[in-house]
Formats: C-alpha cells, structure tokens, sequence
C-alpha cells in the first residue's frame, strides 16, 4: 500500500515538472529590443506591428508603454488597444477578460475623450453574446444595463446615440423573451401565468414592436380564464391602435363574440 502511494505521489510531481517545463517554453515572453524601449512612441508602434498577427507579443509591449510611461497619451491608447486585442477574438473567455480591461482603463483614465468608446465596448462583450428569445436573456440585461451608463454618463458622446439605439433593442428582445414564455403558458392553457408575463411587458416595453400579439394574447387569456371584461379593453385597443394587424381582425371577431353572449347574461 505504501510502495502504491509513494508510485502515485512520484508521477504526479513528475506529471507537475514536466507541465511546468513545457508551459515555461511556450510560454516564454519574446523580448523587447533596445530600439523599441527608447520612448513611448516607438514601444505603441511596435505593438501595433503585432496586434494582428501576434496579439500577446504586441500586449507585451503595450504593457511596457502604461508601466514605463503611466502618463503619457500612449499609454490610453495602449490600454485600449490590449482590451481591443481581447475585445476581437470574439470567444466568451477572451470577452470576459476585454470587459476587465475596459472598466481599468475608465478606471485610470476617467476623464478621457476615449472613456465614452470604453464604457461602450463593455456593453458590447455582453451584447455580442445575446441568446435568441427563450433562451437565458442574462446577457441581454447585462448589455441593457451597461447601454444605460452610456447615455447617463457621456450623454453628449457618439456612443450615446448607439447605445440608445441598443438600448430600444435589449429592451426589445426582452419584451420578445417575455411574449415567448406568454404565448407558451396560453397554449398550454395556463391562462393566469400567461396574463402576468404579458403584463410585464406592458408594464416595462411600451414600444415593444410587437405589441398587437401582446394585445392580442392578453385579451385572449383573460376571455379564455373567464374574465370577459378585462378582456375587453385588450381587443379594442388591438383594434385602434393596429388596425393593419392581422390580429386585430381575430379581435374584431372575439369582440363580436363577446357582443352576442351579453343579451344572454342579462336575460
């Protein structure tokens, strides 16, 4: 038993040695030459050679730009470009670690012309990630709340306008999450749970795009769980409002319908 456990711990700091030797020689960081050192400038400009086609040499010397010079210009733009660096390989991971680096440049950099562009990029890692309409909306409100630091902190920016621009479309998506889960309860005739989910979207997405379905299930839901009268407000405003709607003639029908059981209660 002893000579069992003595094999198991020899190959396992065997197995650790030889994972340390072989990360240490492909992770051994390219040096930077004395050429390049000579000034900020030269060091941004290098790293831009490399962005490209070798983005962790080009972060090496990026990094040496904000560590040698923590003031100058070149380190803003060399802060944004590592970020950038991460920014563009797409994958959720390197997201993760983009979003990291935009929120230390805001950090350090508060009150730069590029703070507005940085804020955006972190919405940006969420809203990239967005999942189709029922499926988990995390990031869709993740993306929403990020949009909305845009336009309350840099309001006169650039970026403001495009993040008002995603914010109506996270809200959107929202709303189309919400009238999934709806339309799912009133098909399964849990008419009750598929008011209260269409409910928020009235609530909460006023200009969703597609609310004469809203309209439309609402009213259906409540006449389909009994509750006539709070049906019939649904159907009419379906009918003002979207007049165009395919909907809205399946409600001028329901209203009829609704019409002809009225004699016969009072009766």
């Amino acid at each position: 038993m002893n000579n069992t456990k003595k094999k198991l711990t020899l190959v396992l700091i065997l197995s650790v040695l030889c994972f340390l030797v072989d990360s240490g020689c492909r992770g051994k960081k390219p040096e930077i030459s004395p050429e390049a050192a000579t000034s900020d400038e030269s060091l941004y400009r290098e790293g831009e050679k490399y962005v490209k086609k070798d983005p962790e040499r080009a972060r090496l010397y990026f990094r040496q730009v904000i560590d040698t010079y923590p003031r100058s210009i070149y380190a803003q733009q060399a802060k944004l470009a590592i970020a950038d660096s991460y920014f563009q390989k797409g994958d959720e991971g390197n997201m993760i670690i983009a979003a990291s680096e935009y929120r230390e440049f805001i950090s350090l950099f508060p009150i730069s012309p590029s703070a507005p562009y940085a804020q955006h990029q972190i919405c940006m890692t969420f809203y990239k990630k967005i999942l189709k309409p029922g499926r988990d909306q995390s990031k869709t409100q993740r993306a929403l709340e990020e949009f909305k630091k845009v336009v309350t902190n840099y309001p006169l920016s650039n970026e403001a306008k495009s993040a008002q621009e995603k914010i109506a479309d996270c809200e959107d998506r929202l709303a189309a999450h919400s009238l999934h889960i709806g339309v799912h309860y009133y098909r399964v005739k849990a008419y009750r749970a598929a008011v209260k989910r269409l409910l928020e979207i009235v609530a909460n997405y006023p200009n969703f795009s597609k609310m004469d379905r809203v309209y439309y299930y609402m009213g259906n839901s409540y006449l389909k769980a009994k509750m006539t009268d709070q049906s019939i407000p649904y159907f009419t405003k379906l009918i003002s409002d979207f007049p165009e709607s395919k909907f809205a003639k399946k409600a001028q029908k329901r209203l009829k319908e609704i019409e002809k059981q009225i004699p016969k209660k009072k009766k």
